[in-house]
């Protein structure tokens, strides 16, 4: 290769993810939330099934102490408010957009629900680290776009 050659490829390599890896990112962000809704969704149904009192039992079921099934149907609410929350953020993030932007929207939906906006930040960086894409770029897009939401819903309040 000759000198000008090498660099007119250098001048294309580092600058960082383009307007296309962004958008991937941000689709691959969007769906490894929704992944993680679901998750929640199950946790959810599950803790609900657990708490319910079998019809005929005289023993009143696995959890017939009433502290353990409202303990156990607080949970399932929990479960079931994070995984609306994760899809509301899922809808978000993958439409694109600036990631204050965003990380305002799904904190104002936080704040709707009664959660605090950081607690959906591990649910965020955990999303971020499994996006189903082999895309070095849009990876490193979601990595980035999931960094920034978290840290604007770390401040909220």
């Amino acid at each position: 290769m000759e000198p000008e050659d090498i660099a007119d490829f250098a001048a294309g390599m580092g600058g960082g993810p383009g307007p296309e890896d962004i958008a991937n990112g941000a689709a691959a962000l969007a769906a490894a939330l929704v992944r993680e809704a679901v998750a929640f969704a199950s946790v959810a149904a599950s803790l609900r099934q657990a708490a319910a009192v079998t019809p005929g039992d005289p023993t009143g079921g696995p959890l017939s102490d009433i502290r353990r099934q409202r303990g156990a149907m607080a949970a399932s609410g929990e479960a079931a408010i994070k995984a609306a929350l994760l899809l509301e953020a899922a809808e978000a993030i993958g439409a694109g957009g600036d990631p204050a932007m965003l990380a305002g929207q799904i904190a104002a939906a936080a704040k709707r629900a009664a959660v605090l906006p950081a607690s959906l930040v591990p649910v965020l960086r955990a999303a971020a680290l499994s996006p189903a894409t082999d895309d070095g770029a849009a990876r490193i897009a979601a990595t980035t776009i999931a960094a920034e939401i978290a840290a604007a819903l770390g401040r909220a309040r």
